[in-house]
């Protein structure tokens, strides 16, 4: 697999406090890869890890299948809490001071404006800017190298609903049209789920898991919850009555991930054969409610 970023063990402590908790990151090349966590939970020392901004205690880092991380970190853009800009300065100017460290020539600059929505702005100084155009301006910085790897932590945090979607959609964009793979903390869950294509879920320094959105998808899906004094017995009377759909068993429920169109034979069938229904009703486990029960909130 063509991994941009793994990490084994990665643990970073502060004195004696542990941030980092032996992480063992692994995103692909064109991941959209939404790093989730409360505040404090290790995402930013974990990225200022990657981007050598911030050196580990123990563990290790591999950037493009490479531990030659001087090298490899050439090819990583990045937005690291709030952007460093020049307040007096316009876009222009600002992205001017940035492209000397890399050689950029103007077409590009104004390229990269153009993409970012900030084509337009002219003389406006950068003081004047809303949160969101220093954000997208921030981006359009880490851009100017032209990295294959882009880290933003937290751009979407105190935007307004508009400036959200702007982030967004540029995230969209720049791996789509780019095929940029994007390493994007938040703790906006319902925001992230709408680009991000694997989370990582972090908690107190620890990696609680990885998973694909196909797979959150799957497992947070629309299911019929009925409630039987004996799940199993239950589950074997469906199966044989709707052989062709899905159903789970917990202690005391089972779930039928199937649209059932009569539901009151069901609910006969399973009468007759002994089993004892409760509760009888549709439900679907949110984004939201997975991760907060990942996180111990």
């Amino acid at each position: 697999m063509d991994y941009v970023v793994k990490t084994e063990n990665l643990t970073k402590k502060f004195g004696n406090k542990l941030a980092v908790d032996a992480v063992n990151l692994n995103i692909l090349r064109g991941d959209i890869y939404g790093f989730i966590g409360k505040n404090g939970a290790g995402k930013t020392t974990t990225m200022k890890m990657l981007l050598g901004t911030s050196l580990p205690t123990s563990g290790k880092i591999e950037l493009f299948g490479s531990g030659e991380l001087n090298k490899q970190r050439a090819r990583i853009g990045s937005l690291i809490e709030a952007p460093g800009l020049y307040k007096n300065c316009t876009a222009y100017e600002n992205m001017k001071r940035f492209s000397i460290l890399c050689g950029v020539k103007d077409d590009k600059i104004k390229e990269l404006l153009e993409f970012v929505g900030l084509g337009n702005v002219g003389k406006k100084k950068v003081k004047a800017y809303s949160l969101g155009m220093k954000q997208r301006l921030g981006i359009a910085i880490a851009l100017l190298g032209e990295p294959e790897l882009l880290v933003l932590d937290e751009p979407i945090n105190g935007l307004d609903p508009a400036g959200i979607k702007e982030i967004r959609d540029l995230i969209l964009q720049l791996n789509k049209e780019k095929q940029i793979t994007v390493l994007v903390s938040s703790h906006l869950l319902d925001e992230l789920s709408k680009v991000v294509t694997k989370y990582g879920i972090i908690n107190q320094g620890c990696l609680v898991e990885e998973i694909t959105a196909d797979e959150l998808n799957h497992r947070c899906r629309q299911y019929l919850s009925i409630a039987v004094d004996d799940a199993q017995k239950a589950a074997s009377v469906i199966k044989k009555l709707l052989p062709d759909i899905t159903v789970e068993t917990d202690d005391k429920a089972v779930r039928v991930y199937s649209e059932i169109e009569d539901r009151a034979a069901l609910l006969e069938k399973l009468i007759k054969s002994g089993v004892k229904v409760g509760d009888f009703y549709n439900k679907q486990d949110g984004f939201e409610d997975y991760f907060i029960e990942r996180l111990g909130v």
